[in-house]
């Protein structure tokens, strides 16, 4: 991705110095002296005006020369050289189009007239070489803007994350108030900082319980008929769900208040749950209703709030009052979802969301899949706000964002069969828009519902057979990325730490595990939270 050519289009303004006329003979040449064009000549830019006219920020280099920089004080030096960095672009891209302009002025016909063709093969020489510099240095400006939104992300992480707060300031030499700022010592820096990394070892805890005060989607609403029941696991108890006399869901306790028989083993009668064992019958609400072949005593067992939006069952496992409304989870307007999917899996959910939060390794582990073909980019980046728990990927056209408490949703771009590089979502014509839902049913257990969309093929709907073969596809997918995980979660027992050096494109999954700690310390105010 172009981050010059990106900028141009989001026409960020930039000045330079000013002159009545452009010296196209020695400004060119002389190491990229930039004129702004006034006059005639400027007024056949004015589309273009704005572009160019922003103050040289080098007059308000940050002054801390000598010494101790608090976070926010390095966080505004970063900003600072993106700021530089952004306006050193836009003497360049000037140079090009400038240079351009002198092309076309020696290529006129009218000129050519009055020069000889030596002259012009002459001219064009020069014109070629001073392009093939501007081009250079737009390369080198367009690193440059990388290293520095690097650098910016680092520190906003510090400042977010609350990474520094524990070490209270660092300090960071600044040997120059140049108007770049290096980006060596700010590695030292970055090397030097005892950060708080994140210990995700040893054999998985009990699950805590802030955990558990969110609503919980645990089945299609589909896949509940007003006869049958759904049995599932959540946070280590066993719940069965299934509808009552007005249709509406409902979920309690798996377990007979009589004999401790599972309840999902027997039926559902007018709206209430049958255990097989001796015909105790519960309402959706928990309470027996029918005790056959004794005298009916005041039995309940517990149940959990239950609701059912768009498609999907929900419930709150958690001993707070629930929240008044539900999240949605429905696709994008223009989306037809064309398969729902549930899987009970043998890894903790924790370890699943990290997998699934995580694209770098698509070309690596899913080479008989939907990444068989892809090349192995040089560098794999996710680009996200400083605060935000959504983003998109860099190289590949999709959009992603984990929504608490887990819920991943994505979107992805599809522009060539194999081949997903190049583009983002908004340049690809068609796309597939997914759901992961992954429920916690035991320390080493998860339940995954999985909902697929496109908005493209709406005959595909239609045909029989056709959601056996997407389940088919999931599988194959989710078995490359099991066999994995799955020595993972071994080692993780056995005291390995499964985050043991984050990088870059670890971002998202990093953000997670650190709204996930958070949550369970207590903080009023997780990370990341909107």
């Amino acid at each position: 991705m172009n981050a010059i050519a990106t900028a141009a289009v989001l026409s960020l303004p930039f000045s330079f110095s000013r002159s009545s006329k452009l010296d196209t003979k020695r400004g060119l040449k002389d190491r990229f002296r930039l004129f702004a064009v006034y006059g005639e000549e400027m007024d056949k830019k004015n589309a273009w005006s704005a572009l160019f006219d922003v103050e040289d920020p080098r007059s308000k280099v940050p002054q801390n020369k000598g010494k101790f920089l608090d976070v926010y004080q390095a966080l505004e030096v970063a900003r600072y050289d993106i700021q530089y960095c952004d306006w050193r672009a836009r003497q360049d891209l000037l140079t090009i189009m400038l240079l351009h302009e002198k092309v076309v002025e020696v290529l006129n016909p009218l000129a050519r007239d009055y020069k000889s063709i030596g002259t012009m093969k002459k001219e064009l020489a020069e014109l070629q070489e001073e392009l093939a510099q501007a081009h250079r240095q737009v390369h080198i400006s367009e690193a440059r803007v990388s290293t520095a939104l690097d650098k910016l992300a680092y520190m906003e992480e510090l400042v977010n994350d609350k990474l520094l707060q524990e070490r209270g300031t660092t300090e960071v030499s600044q040997t120059s108030s140049s108007p770049s700022t290096s980006f060596k010592s700010v590695d030292v820096e970055k090397r030097r900082l005892q950060r708080k990394g994140l210990d995700v070892s040893g054999p998985v805890q009990s699950y805590h319980p802030h955990l558990k005060n969110f609503w919980y989607p645990v089945a299609f609403s589909n896949d509940l008929k007003d006869d049958t029941m759904i049995p599932i696991e959540c946070f280590e108890e066993p719940w069965v769900i299934f509808r009552g006399k007005d249709g509406k869901p409902g979920c309690v306790q798996n377990t007979c208040a009589h004999r401790a028989c599972p309840l999902h083993l027997g039926s559902v009668n007018e709206g209430r749950i049958q255990c097989p064992y001796h015909g105790w019958e519960y309402t959706t609400d928990g309470k027996c209703e029918k005790m056959p072949s004794t005298r009916l005593l005041n039995v309940k067992i517990k149940s959990v709030p239950c609701f059912e939006k768009e498609g999907m069952i929900w419930i709150w496992p958690g001993n707070d009052p629930p929240t008044a409304t539900l999240p949605s989870l429905l696709p994008p307007s223009g989306f037809i979802v064309h398969a729902e999917i549930v899987m009970e899996l043998p890894i903790e959910h924790g370890l699943l969301l990290d997998n699934l939060l995580d694209l770098a390794h698509a070309p690596f582990t899913h080479t008989s899949t939907f990444a068989k073909g892809w090349s192995v980019p040089s560098l794999v980046k996710f680009l996200t706000p400083a605060s935000g728990l959504q983003g998109y990927w860099d190289p590949y056209p999709i959009d992603m964002e984990f929504r608490p408490p887990c819920m991943v949703l994505s979107t992805i771009g599809i522009s060539k069969p194999g081949k997903l590089e190049g583009q983002s979502t908004s340049q690809c014509a068609t796309h597939l828009h997914q759901l992961h839902v992954c429920l916690p049913s035991s320390k080493q257990k998860t339940r995954l519902l999985y909902r697929m969309s496109l908005d493209f093929a709406p005959v595909l709907k239609h045909i029989p057979l056709m959601q056996h073969l997407w389940r088919y596809f999931a599988e194959q997918v989710l078995n490359e990325d099991l066999r994995l995980v799955l020595g993972q979660q071994e080692r993780m027992n056995n005291g390995a730490n499964v985050w043991n050096f984050p990088v870059s494109y670890d971002k998202l999954g990093v953000r997670y595990r650190l709204w996930r700690n958070a949550l369970e310390r207590g903080d009023k105010q997780p990370p990341f939270s909107k």
